[in-house]
């Protein structure tokens, strides 16, 4: 039992005197240790707009031209293209949960020690999802041959595009950018323009250098405080119900202030160790099984969320 109290205590003085507002960051240079990547992936929605259908509903209704839309599924419920789709989605997901936020027009940043595994993970996602296109594909004019039963009145045979053209509207594209350095500008333009030019650059990249570290610090929030939820019993006897996956989250965050740290964060780096030290040897189990296990990690945790930046969470 001790063992525990000693990780605590630990964790609690050392985060307790750490700086409670968001870290100064003085637009260092991140270009050696994080590139952009932008993710593109296409599907085929089989979705189109019935305009006679559209018409009918309005005229019947005794509304405005224009007031309903009909739009129908050409496939009905087609499991293999919701299977292409659904995918697609998650895909996407985990891209964002393993890179930044960068830019409001798809770039995300990765930093350069995620680069090998997030490499890894959408190679085989981007080959599951083709595998899943093709089989979707092999399917289709079977799938056309049902929709007239699916659609009844709704169906029109001149809806429905060839294999071909609609399996160009599948696409799953990874493209990797190097991150420009604050200030790296070779452009031809007059010396006051290009010093106007860095200087918003330099507000920009400062911006959003701070929201990327931002990003990690409320990811590492809302794992913190779901744990803290988890293991708050009231002082009842019944247990809450609480998956593995809880400390296996809140670890997760550990290597994401490992690998996120692009800016070298003394507090970031600091936040990582405390916890890593304070989760050692902790189990679901043993929390569910061990009240003062139970309660000394929750208070580690509480006291790691009040040591966090200030972020207007």
């Amino acid at each position: 039992m001790q063992h525990y109290d000693t990780q605590s205590n630990v964790l609690g003085n050392s985060l307790t005197s750490a700086n409670a507002t968001a870290p100064a960051i003085s637009t260092p240079s991140i270009a050696t240790s994080a590139m952009l990547v932008v993710i593109s992936i296409s599907t085929w929605t089989g979705r189109k707009l019935d305009k006679r259908a559209s018409t009918d509903v309005t005229r019947s209704n005794g509304a405005d031209s224009g007031i309903a839309n009909v739009h129908k599924k050409l496939l009905g419920n087609c499991d293999e293209l919701t299977a292409v789709q659904k995918f697609g989605a998650n895909a996407r997901n985990i891209h964002y949960s393993m890179t930044m936020p960068w830019s409001d027009v798809g770039l995300r940043l990765l930093p350069t020690a995620m680069y090998p595994k997030y490499h890894q993970a959408m190679t085989e996602l981007q080959n599951e999802y083709f595998r899943l296109v093709k089989v979707f594909l092999d399917s289709y004019e079977w799938e056309i041959s049902q929709a007239q039963a699916r659609l009844g009145a709704l169906f029109r045979a001149d809806d429905y595009p060839t294999a071909e053209s609609i399996a160009a509207k599948f696409d799953f594209e990874l493209n990797y950018i190097p991150l420009p350095e604050s200030g790296d500008f070779r452009i031809d333009v007059g010396v006051e323009a290009l010093d106007q030019v860095k200087s918003d650059y330099e507000e920009f990249y400062s911006t959003q250098v701070k929201r990327a570290m931002d990003d990690v610090w409320r990811r590492v929030y809302d794992s913190l405080t779901k744990m803290s939820e988890r293991l708050d019993y009231g002082g009842h006897e019944d247990k809450k119900i609480f998956r593995d996956s809880l400390v296996d989250n809140v670890l997760d965050m550990v290597d994401l202030l490992d690998v996120c740290n692009v800016t070298g964060d003394s507090q970031m780096s600091a936040m990582r160790l405390n916890l890593e030290d304070a989760l050692r040897g902790v189990t679901p189990d043993a929390l569910r099984e061990d009240a003062f296990l139970r309660a000394e990690t929750k208070r580690a945790v509480d006291s790691a969320i009040k040591s966090l930046p200030s972020l207007d969470i």
